[in-house]
């Protein structure tokens, strides 16, 4: 008769789980409460993973943050918001905020407006649209009127 197959400890399901995608503390202990593990061995794990620095809630976020600083076309605002629903701290997420973020949230407004609009199209729509993703309200108008008039250029 064939064994039956060991049961993993949360440090291993951990391990696995941070082996597939980089997890916040909170994250990782919830998911690891969720599958059943004891919180005294969920705590321990995580404190083992810390420990040997596979875990590392403040690289990690500053990590994501710049990824998605640069790469994305999302306000500051939703990147905040994004990596707290992963579980990161509010304090640690505020403190990847760059000191000056305007030219990067018009930029990234105006990318935003490229994909859903033609510059034609009625202001107040784009103010809203913009709006409603979090960018701040001097790069919304600077990004919507910069859009508008390109359409003077295209003529």
């Amino acid at each position: 008769m064939p064994r039956a197959k060991a049961e993993k400890t949360a440090l291993m399901q951990a391990t696995d789980l941070l082996a597939r995608q980089e997890q916040s503390e909170q994250k990782l202990r919830a998911k690891l409460l969720h599958r059943g593990y004891a919180e005294e061995e969920t705590e321990a794990a995580i404190e083992e993973l810390k420990a040997r620095h596979y875990l590392n809630d403040a690289e990690a976020c500053a990590r994501q943050f710049r990824f998605l600083y640069e790469e994305s076309r999302n306000s500051v605002r939703q990147i905040c918001a994004k990596l707290q629903q992963r579980g990161f701290d509010s304090s640690l997420v505020r403190e990847c905020i760059p000191s000056d973020t305007y030219e990067r949230e018009k930029a990234a407004a105006l990318k935003c407006l490229h994909l859903k609009f033609r510059p034609s199209a009625e202001k107040k729509k784009m103010l809203q649209h913009l709006y409603l993703r979090g960018f701040e309200s001097s790069a919304i108008q600077s990004a919507v009127e910069e859009f508008r008039s390109s359409e003077d250029e295209e003529d």
